[in-house]
């Protein structure tokens, strides 16, 4: 049975990974209107792992006994400057939801829940993932400045990303 704390804290965290879903999706559309097409699958892809992440937590809740509640979604950013501000505020809010599964993690280890404990490891790592990730092409586009044909020749590189679910 999971504890009212930690049913509310993941329902919370439900509610993180459902923004991050909507406000990669606000990316995605944003970088279609500039033409970069690969960029806009990147995010289409990560919204959808987001959706993904938000389900495994909804699934666990239901799981665990508890009761899963949805709360209202923020409006997302949908006006950005370039590709490399896009890429720094994702990088930014990997580093949020990384910080915010730490702190379900810490509930969950205070609380000797052993099973939520289990399931958050695979979040830990999952973060350790996306915050290298979105590093790793934020560095990309700070060595081509973001422009010109390094732009899109990183652009071609980001459209062949495609969605694979993991087991739930």
């Amino acid at each position: 049975m999971l504890s009212k704390s930690l049913e509310q804290a993941i329902n919370t965290q439900i509610n993180k990974e459902l923004f991050s879903e909507y406000i990669y999706f606000s990316m995605a559309a944003y970088l279609a209107s500039i033409g970069l097409e690969g960029m806009e699958n990147f995010f289409i892809v990560q919204a959808q792992e987001e959706h993904f992440h938000a389900m495994k937590m909804y699934h666990f809740i239901n799981e665990r006994g508890g009761r899963v509640k949805l709360e209202q979604i923020d409006k997302p950013q949908f006006d950005f400057e370039s590709p490399i501000e896009i890429f720094e505020i994702a990088l930014n809010h990997e580093k949020f939801i990384s910080k915010s599964i730490g702190e379900l993690m810490d509930l969950a280890i205070k609380e000797n829940d052993h099973a939520t404990k289990s399931f958050l490891n695979w979040y830990v790592d999952e973060q350790v993932e996306e915050e290298d990730s979105m590093d790793t092409i934020l560095n990309k586009l700070n060595l081509i400045n973001g422009q010109g044909q390094g732009l899109l020749s990183l652009d071609k590189e980001l459209g062949a990303r495609t969605f694979i679910p993991e087991e739930e």
